[in-house]
């Protein structure tokens, strides 16, 4: 409905023109300067109706709830291998490739192979927080990935952080063939996705105690992707 007020007409005219061709309602004055308390008040009466009527519903569209859940959901991506190279921190030697493939019972199988560590020495090996690989000295990882909130602790603890893979173990020459399968993480779904954060080797062996299991330094550092199913 369009609204409209003419202004000096005569008394009695009841002139209202639109250009458009819809209902109005027309508040006809005999003269604006003698009457314009009491076109006001009409005004303001009518606009107040308008303003009680199509508020309430513009409100509540303004209120509308937002889900919560659907806003923390991560993205789901379609990966069916992950993939992890690791790179040399400064002043250290080792390198590495680490696959995460899918396996029964919606588990997950995760396989390494490395390089350039001390002969016949263990070192730990886990899952951080970020894919962020900025700082040489591989802080800009983050914490130990834990989304669930639970204590560190070696794999076969079942309540454990997210990223908590435990030891590999070096041969003479510096070379590590590591493998683990684990349930509680996914490559990119709901339950503790891996994908886009990072993977850290560290100087020391994990002895399983709390905060990180005194770890030491980070001595090779790679970031989870998406694998190249043609490779």
């Amino acid at each position: 409905m369009i609204l409209v007020a003419v202004l000096n007409e005569g008394p009695g005219s009841g002139k209202c023109e639109t250009a458009l061709d819809q209902p109005t309602t027309c508040v006809c004055g005999t003269n604006l300067r003698t009457s314009e308390m009491r076109t006001k008040a009409q005004l303001s009466s009518i606009l107040a109706s308008l303003i009680l009527t199509v508020g309430p519903p513009l409100l509540s569209i303004a209120e509308e709830p937002v889900d919560e859940a659907m806003e923390s959901s991560p993205v789901i991506v379609d990966a069916t291998e992950l993939v992890a190279v690791l790179s040399p921190t400064e002043g250290n030697q080792t390198t590495g490739v680490v696959t995460f493939k899918p396996a029964d019972k919606g588990k997950v199988a995760i396989e390494a192979r490395l390089t350039g560590l001390p002969p016949n020495s263990t070192h730990a090996i886990h899952i951080h927080q970020y894919g962020d690989l900025t700082s040489k000295d591989g802080k800009s990882a983050g914490d130990h990935y834990n989304p669930m909130h639970h204590p560190h602790g070696l794999p076969d603890k079942e309540n454990r952080h997210a990223g908590d893979f435990g030891n590999l173990e070096s041969d003479q020459n510096g070379n590590a063939d590591f493998k683990l399968t684990v349930d509680n993480i996914s490559l990119a779904g709901r339950l503790n996705p891996i994908i886009g954060r990072g993977l850290v080797v560290h100087a020391k062996p994990d002895d399983g105690s709390q905060p990180t299991g005194n770890a030491g330094d980070r001595i090779a550092v790679g970031v989870i992707g998406v694998k190249n199913p043609k490779d």
